[in-house]
């Protein structure tokens, strides 16, 4: 068994960011949305016996119901998993749930099955989300704390660079079915089952090398009431713990507003600034090509500056990208080229965001055995806050009938999440 540290564990660890980031863009981002909409656009839907006029809002709660699953789970089955000493079953049923639903989309191709498209949709974001938290559980198992900004960083390079290069293939056969003699509909219909079988294929290489239970745990038989009991435990420390639960808040705040940006950015695009599908597609590959360039830059720069100040400098550049959102409309000039430029920004900050948080929230843990616990509480936040995110966006939008104010108001979250991050003390690991 390797010992943590070793790089080869670090890479292999890092590697399930290649397997399962392919969903995020595709199916969550890119093809999939556009194929929903596209198969039930001017259609009223059937759906659990009742009429949806609006498919688009029937897809948006099919998501967050997914999110209010995973923060509900998350927590219990963490506790389960760190007191039998399982994390790593856990996380390869969850990895086999997303991989094996998302493969199953390839039967929703047309308004009649649709409910197909809206149960598997459900059941791919539990296994995405859910794999996730016994993932990120295993960074301080796999690299010391000053190995852990860089094998967080690591992780979503992996990711990004994966996750291009199979949308440019689906994008290929989408945008020339002809080469593969198939319709654009069936071009992609067979890109959900490649991110399947990409995403459950390539975690294998993960699985191979994750040690499980490396604290020869020896759980009796009421392991799900002591999983409870493990929860409470972990609560109680965090609520205890107030640079941790510091940390918690203002990654709530920030989680607001860059998991909001990251559902809605396409639609802002299209919507109100008027932009082309094509447009909207340059600037999701730009985004990801540029975050492979800002999970690396700033994971060298908390390296000299230290963990919180590179993650506030990346909060100030969150609100920059804010307002320069706010400043956009469609009557503006060349607006799709100052779209990319944004784009580009909010690439730079993404990458470094994403990995930032996630080492800096491990450093942050007190000694344990019970890191799946503790980072179920990291997700859980950053559920909430997406449920919030939504709500907040779609609110404002309907009141000013305005994105752009909604975008703004987003700022106000990176605000607070500055202000609550400059309150945190310094620790031995993180400065």
């Amino acid at each position: 068994m390797l010992k943590i540290g070793d790089k080869k564990l670090i890479n292999a660890w890092a590697f399930y960011d290649w397997a399962n980031s392919v969903y995020s863009l595709v199916i969550s981002t890119a093809v999939f949305p556009l194929y929903y909409s596209a198969v039930t656009e001017g259609e009223t839907i059937s759906f659990l016996g009742m009429d949806w006029d609006h498919p688009d809002s029937l897809y948006s709660y099919a998501l967050s119901f997914s999110f209010l699953i995973v923060a509900f789970i998350s927590p219990i089955l963490s506790g389960i998993a760190d007191y039998t000493g399982n994390k790593k079953k856990f996380m390869k049923f969850f990895c086999w749930l997303g991989g094996l639903s998302v493969t199953s989309l390839y039967f929703f191709e047309g308004v009649d099955t649709v409910w197909i498209g809206i149960v598997f949709t459900i059941l791919a974001s539990i296994g995405f989300w859910a794999s996730l938290v016994f993932y990120n559980a295993y960074l301080p198992e796999v690299a010391h704390p000053d190995q852990q900004d860089r094998a967080s960083a690591k992780g979503f390079i992996y990711g990004y660079i994966g996750s291009v290069i199979l949308l440019i293939i689906n994008l290929i056969m989408i945008q020339m079915p002809d080469l593969f003699s198939i319709s654009s509909g069936m071009a992609s219909r067979i890109s959900f089952v490649m991110v399947g079988l990409w995403w459950i294929g390539f975690a294998q290489l993960t699985f191979r090398k994750l040690p499980n239970d490396i604290y020869n745990k020896k759980p009796e038989k009421d392991f799900i009431w002591k999983g409870f009991s493990e929860l409470k435990i972990v609560f109680k420390e965090v609520l205890m713990n107030k640079t941790l639960k510091r940390f918690l808040i203002s990654f709530f705040l920030l989680s607001v507003g860059v998991q909001t940006i990251i559902l809605l950015a396409t639609i802002f695009g299209s919507t109100e600034l008027g932009l082309e599908a094509i447009d909207l597609i340059i600037t999701v590959l730009l985004i990801q090509v540029v975050a492979i360039l800002g999970a690396f830059l700033f994971s060298r720069l908390s390296e000299k500056k230290g963990n919180f100040f590179a993650l506030k400098l990346t909060i100030v550049i969150w609100m920059l990208v804010c307002f320069g959102a706010f400043l956009l409309h469609k009557e503006l000039p060349n607006v799709a080229t100052y779209f990319y430029s944004l784009g580009a920004v909010l690439g730079l900050v993404l990458g470094a965001i994403q990995s930032l948080t996630r080492s800096t929230y491990s450093k942050l843990l007190p000694e344990t055995q019970d890191h799946a616990t503790y980072f179920s509480f990291y997700d859980v936040t950053e559920k909430i806050a997406i449920v919030l995110g939504t709500l907040v966006y779609g609110l404002l939008y309907a009141i000013t009938d305005s994105m752009q104010w909604s975008v703004l108001c987003l700022a106000l979250f990176f605000l607070a999440s500055f202000i609550v991050l400059s309150t945190l003390r310094k620790t031995k690991y993180v400065k």
